[in-house]
Protein backbone atom coordinates (compact mmCIF):
# COMPACT_ATOMS: atom_id res chain seq x y z
CA UNK A 1 0.00 0.00 0.00
CA UNK A 2 0.86 3.31 -0.59
CA UNK A 3 0.90 6.37 1.62
CA UNK A 4 1.39 10.17 0.83
CA UNK A 5 2.15 13.07 2.61
CA UNK A 6 3.77 16.69 2.87
CA UNK A 7 7.77 17.17 2.10
CA UNK A 8 10.27 18.00 4.69
CA UNK A 9 8.62 16.08 7.57
CA UNK A 10 9.66 16.92 11.91
CA UNK A 11 7.29 14.68 13.87
CA UNK A 12 3.82 13.24 12.80
CA UNK A 13 5.34 12.43 9.03
CA UNK A 14 7.72 10.61 10.53
CA UNK A 15 5.90 8.77 13.16
CA UNK A 16 3.12 7.66 11.14
CA UNK A 17 5.22 6.51 8.34
CA UNK A 18 7.08 4.39 11.29
CA UNK A 19 3.41 3.19 12.94
CA UNK A 20 2.57 2.04 9.23
CA UNK A 21 5.82 0.49 8.72
CA UNK A 22 6.11 -1.33 11.74
CA UNK A 23 1.92 -1.98 13.10
CA UNK A 24 -0.05 -1.87 9.61
CA UNK A 25 1.92 -2.72 6.51
CA UNK A 26 6.12 -3.80 6.77
CA UNK A 27 5.96 -3.42 2.90
CA UNK A 28 4.16 0.21 2.80
CA UNK A 29 5.78 2.79 1.00
CA UNK A 30 6.04 6.44 1.82
CA UNK A 31 5.93 9.07 -0.49
CA UNK A 32 6.49 12.95 0.45
CA UNK A 33 5.50 15.55 -1.90
CA UNK A 34 5.08 19.25 -2.18
CA UNK A 35 2.08 20.42 -0.23
CA UNK A 36 0.38 21.74 -2.94
CA UNK A 37 0.77 18.29 -5.01
CA UNK A 38 -0.27 15.53 -2.08
CA UNK A 39 -3.99 14.99 -3.86
CA UNK A 40 -2.96 15.32 -6.95
CA UNK A 41 -0.14 12.69 -6.97
CA UNK A 42 -2.04 10.89 -4.60
CA UNK A 43 -4.73 9.57 -6.91
CA UNK A 44 -1.87 9.39 -9.75
CA UNK A 45 -0.14 7.04 -7.74
CA UNK A 46 -3.10 5.38 -5.97
CA UNK A 47 -1.63 6.08 -2.52
CA UNK A 48 -3.68 6.97 0.83
CA UNK A 49 -3.21 10.67 1.60
CA UNK A 50 -1.78 11.69 5.12
CA UNK A 51 -1.25 14.83 8.09
CA UNK A 52 -2.51 16.82 4.94
CA UNK A 53 -6.28 18.70 5.46
CA UNK A 54 -9.13 17.37 4.38
CA UNK A 55 -8.48 13.81 4.61
CA UNK A 56 -9.57 10.89 6.35
CA UNK A 57 -5.62 10.43 8.32
CA UNK A 58 -5.60 13.77 9.74
CA UNK A 59 -5.37 15.68 13.52
CA UNK A 60 -9.20 15.67 14.76
CA UNK A 61 -9.63 18.23 17.41
CA UNK A 62 -6.16 17.77 19.92
CA UNK A 63 -5.21 15.19 18.40
CA UNK A 64 -2.86 14.59 15.72
CA UNK A 65 -2.43 11.92 12.94
CA UNK A 66 -0.61 9.56 14.67
CA UNK A 67 -3.52 9.00 17.73
CA UNK A 68 -5.57 8.59 14.51
CA UNK A 69 -3.87 5.58 12.84
CA UNK A 70 -3.74 4.32 16.65
CA UNK A 71 -7.36 5.04 16.93
CA UNK A 72 -8.26 3.59 13.06
CA UNK A 73 -5.80 0.70 13.58
CA UNK A 74 -6.96 -0.46 17.02
CA UNK A 75 -3.66 -0.50 17.98
CA UNK A 76 -3.74 -1.78 21.79
CA UNK A 77 -0.33 -1.94 22.98
CA UNK A 78 0.30 0.17 25.68
CA UNK A 79 4.10 0.91 24.81
CA UNK A 80 2.56 2.96 21.37
CA UNK A 81 -0.70 4.71 23.48
CA UNK A 82 2.43 5.96 25.38
CA UNK A 83 5.06 7.20 22.40
CA UNK A 84 1.00 8.57 20.97
CA UNK A 85 1.39 10.87 23.62
CA UNK A 86 4.50 12.10 23.59
CA UNK A 87 4.16 12.35 19.55
CA UNK A 88 1.11 14.55 20.30
CA UNK A 89 3.16 16.98 22.89
CA UNK A 90 5.68 16.99 20.46
CA UNK A 91 3.82 17.60 17.31
CA UNK A 92 1.16 20.60 18.56
CA UNK A 93 3.43 22.10 20.90
CA UNK A 94 2.34 20.96 23.92
CA UNK A 95 5.38 19.73 25.87
CA UNK A 96 3.38 19.75 29.08
CA UNK A 97 1.28 16.39 28.47
CA UNK A 98 4.66 14.55 28.33
CA UNK A 99 8.31 15.34 29.81
CA UNK A 100 9.19 13.39 26.79
CA UNK A 101 7.68 15.44 23.81
CA UNK A 102 10.10 18.65 24.16
CA UNK A 103 12.70 16.03 23.87
CA UNK A 104 11.77 14.84 20.69
CA UNK A 105 10.63 17.92 19.14
CA UNK A 106 14.62 19.34 19.82
CA UNK A 107 15.91 15.86 17.93
CA UNK A 108 13.43 16.09 14.82
CA UNK A 109 13.79 19.39 14.36
CA UNK A 110 17.83 19.38 14.53
CA UNK A 111 17.67 16.43 12.31
CA UNK A 112 15.49 17.80 9.73
CA UNK A 113 17.58 20.56 9.69
CA UNK A 114 20.80 18.11 8.71
CA UNK A 115 19.21 15.94 6.58
CA UNK A 116 17.82 17.42 3.68
CA UNK A 117 16.58 14.21 1.76
CA UNK A 118 13.15 13.82 3.09
CA UNK A 119 13.99 9.66 2.76
CA UNK A 120 17.02 9.66 4.11
CA UNK A 121 15.77 10.86 7.14
CA UNK A 122 12.35 8.96 7.19
CA UNK A 123 15.44 6.50 7.56
CA UNK A 124 16.96 8.06 10.59
CA UNK A 125 13.69 8.99 11.98
CA UNK A 126 12.83 5.54 12.18
CA UNK A 127 15.75 4.68 14.04
CA UNK A 128 14.77 7.20 16.58
CA UNK A 129 10.86 6.00 17.11
CA UNK A 130 12.60 2.26 17.11
CA UNK A 131 14.54 3.41 20.13
CA UNK A 132 11.14 5.50 21.88
CA UNK A 133 9.13 2.15 21.28
CA UNK A 134 12.24 0.54 23.52
CA UNK A 135 12.26 2.77 25.70
CA UNK A 136 8.63 2.90 26.47
CA UNK A 137 8.23 -1.08 26.25
CA UNK A 138 10.97 -2.03 28.63
CA UNK A 139 12.62 1.22 30.21
CA UNK A 140 10.07 3.62 31.56
CA UNK A 141 11.10 2.82 35.08
CA UNK A 142 14.58 2.76 34.30
CA UNK A 143 17.54 5.42 35.25
CA UNK A 144 20.64 6.79 33.79
CA UNK A 145 22.04 7.10 37.24
CA UNK A 146 21.36 6.00 40.25
CA UNK A 147 18.95 8.58 41.71
CA UNK A 148 19.99 11.18 40.44
CA UNK A 149 17.26 13.63 41.53
CA UNK A 150 18.26 12.50 45.02
CA UNK A 151 21.83 13.52 45.01
CA UNK A 152 20.95 16.88 43.48
CA UNK A 153 18.24 17.73 46.45
CA UNK A 154 21.24 16.45 48.79
CA UNK A 155 23.87 18.90 47.43
CA UNK A 156 20.99 21.84 47.76
CA UNK A 157 20.28 20.47 51.26
CA UNK A 158 23.99 20.97 52.28
CA UNK A 159 24.38 24.43 50.49
CA UNK A 160 21.49 25.89 51.12
CA UNK A 161 18.85 24.66 53.75
CA UNK A 162 20.91 22.94 56.36
CA UNK A 163 22.67 26.10 57.23
CA UNK A 164 21.53 27.69 60.45
CA UNK A 165 21.06 31.39 60.71
CA UNK A 166 23.95 33.11 62.57
CA UNK A 167 26.05 30.55 61.19
CA UNK A 168 29.15 32.01 59.02
CA UNK A 169 28.80 34.42 56.75
CA UNK A 170 25.43 36.52 56.14
CA UNK A 171 22.95 34.83 53.95
CA UNK A 172 22.12 37.08 50.87
CA UNK A 173 18.47 37.93 49.69
CA UNK A 174 19.42 35.78 46.44
CA UNK A 175 20.14 32.61 48.80
CA UNK A 176 16.90 33.30 50.97
CA UNK A 177 15.05 33.74 48.02
CA UNK A 178 16.69 30.68 46.57
CA UNK A 179 15.93 28.39 49.40
CA UNK A 180 12.43 29.30 48.99
CA UNK A 181 12.07 28.59 45.42
CA UNK A 182 13.80 25.08 45.74
CA UNK A 183 11.40 24.22 48.96
CA UNK A 184 8.35 25.30 46.01
CA UNK A 185 10.03 22.45 43.98
CA UNK A 186 10.63 20.17 46.40
CA UNK A 187 6.71 19.90 48.36
CA UNK A 188 5.48 20.37 44.50
CA UNK A 189 6.67 17.58 42.94
CA UNK A 190 7.07 15.54 45.86
CA UNK A 191 3.13 15.63 47.09
CA UNK A 192 1.60 16.10 43.38
CA UNK A 193 -1.11 18.02 42.51
CA UNK A 194 -4.83 16.56 42.31
CA UNK A 195 -5.25 19.21 39.76
CA UNK A 196 -2.62 18.28 37.63
CA UNK A 197 -3.30 14.40 37.95
CA UNK A 198 -6.68 15.44 37.07
CA UNK A 199 -5.96 17.30 34.12
CA UNK A 200 -3.78 14.42 32.62
CA UNK A 201 -6.68 11.85 32.90
CA UNK A 202 -8.93 14.81 31.83
CA UNK A 203 -11.63 13.84 34.74
CA UNK A 204 -12.38 16.76 36.76
CA UNK A 205 -10.74 17.42 40.09
CA UNK A 206 -13.52 17.27 42.28
CA UNK A 207 -14.61 13.57 40.54
CA UNK A 208 -11.14 12.47 41.25
CA UNK A 209 -11.35 13.63 44.64
CA UNK A 210 -14.82 12.27 45.62
CA UNK A 211 -13.98 8.77 43.82
CA UNK A 212 -10.38 8.31 44.84
CA UNK A 213 -10.54 6.66 48.55
CA UNK A 214 -12.65 3.56 46.80
CA UNK A 215 -9.38 2.45 44.92
CA UNK A 216 -6.78 3.87 46.76
CA UNK A 217 -6.94 2.02 50.39
CA UNK A 218 -9.71 4.03 51.23
CA UNK A 219 -7.39 7.01 51.81
CA UNK A 220 -8.22 10.28 50.28
CA UNK A 221 -5.76 11.75 47.40
CA UNK A 222 -3.49 13.74 50.12
CA UNK A 223 -3.90 10.99 52.51
CA UNK A 224 -2.33 8.33 49.89
CA UNK A 225 0.30 10.81 49.20
CA UNK A 226 1.30 11.25 52.87
CA UNK A 227 1.53 7.51 52.32
CA UNK A 228 3.98 7.09 49.73
CA UNK A 229 5.99 9.74 51.22
CA UNK A 230 6.06 7.80 54.09
CA UNK A 231 7.12 4.49 52.54
CA UNK A 232 9.76 6.38 51.05
CA UNK A 233 11.09 7.56 54.43
CA UNK A 234 11.33 3.96 55.50
CA UNK A 235 12.70 3.08 52.34
CA UNK A 236 16.18 5.78 52.79
CA UNK A 237 16.18 4.41 55.85
CA UNK A 238 16.84 1.04 55.39
CA UNK A 239 19.02 1.66 52.27
CA UNK A 240 20.90 4.80 52.77
CA UNK A 241 22.88 6.16 55.89
CA UNK A 242 21.32 9.68 55.29
CA UNK A 243 20.37 11.15 58.47
CA UNK A 244 16.52 11.64 59.61
CA UNK A 245 16.79 15.17 58.97
CA UNK A 246 18.01 14.73 55.29
CA UNK A 247 15.57 11.60 54.90
CA UNK A 248 12.56 14.70 55.92
CA UNK A 249 13.99 16.90 53.45
CA UNK A 250 14.11 14.22 50.40
CA UNK A 251 10.42 13.09 51.16
CA UNK A 252 9.24 16.76 51.15
CA UNK A 253 8.40 17.31 54.87
CA UNK A 254 9.24 21.01 55.49
CA UNK A 255 10.46 20.88 58.64
CA UNK A 256 11.46 17.86 60.97
CA UNK A 257 9.09 18.13 63.65
CA UNK A 258 6.20 17.91 60.60
CA UNK A 259 8.31 14.51 59.69
CA UNK A 260 8.56 13.03 62.92
CA UNK A 261 4.40 13.57 63.52
CA UNK A 262 3.43 12.45 60.23
CA UNK A 263 5.85 9.48 60.68
CA UNK A 264 4.45 8.09 64.07
CA UNK A 265 0.76 8.75 62.58
CA UNK A 266 1.34 5.50 59.80
CA UNK A 267 3.87 3.76 61.77
CA UNK A 268 2.78 4.08 65.54
CA UNK A 269 6.86 5.01 66.20
CA UNK A 270 9.20 8.47 66.24
CA UNK A 271 11.36 7.75 63.47
CA UNK A 272 14.15 7.74 65.68
CA UNK A 273 12.76 4.80 67.35
CA UNK A 274 12.28 3.11 64.09
CA UNK A 275 15.73 3.38 62.62
CA UNK A 276 16.99 1.71 65.35
CA UNK A 277 14.28 -0.93 65.43
CA UNK A 278 13.14 -1.88 62.29
CA UNK A 279 10.22 -3.95 62.28
CA UNK A 280 11.25 -7.76 60.68
CA UNK A 281 9.94 -8.19 57.54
Amino acid sequence: MKWITRERPKIDRIACPWLIKRFIDKDAEIIYAPFDDVKTKAKKFNATPFDVPDVEFTHYGDNCTFDYFVKKYKIKDPAIHTMAIIVRGADTDRHDIASQASGLWAISAGLSRNITDDYQLLEKGMEVYDALYTWAKYLQKEKHTQNPIEHLLMDVYNKFLKQKPGTGRKTPVWAKELKEIIQDQIDTNLSLSLKEVSKGLSIHPSYVSREFSKYFDDLSFGEYIRKLRIEKAIQLMEQSKYSLSEIAFLTGFSDQSHFNRIFKKHTGKNPSIYQKNPPKR
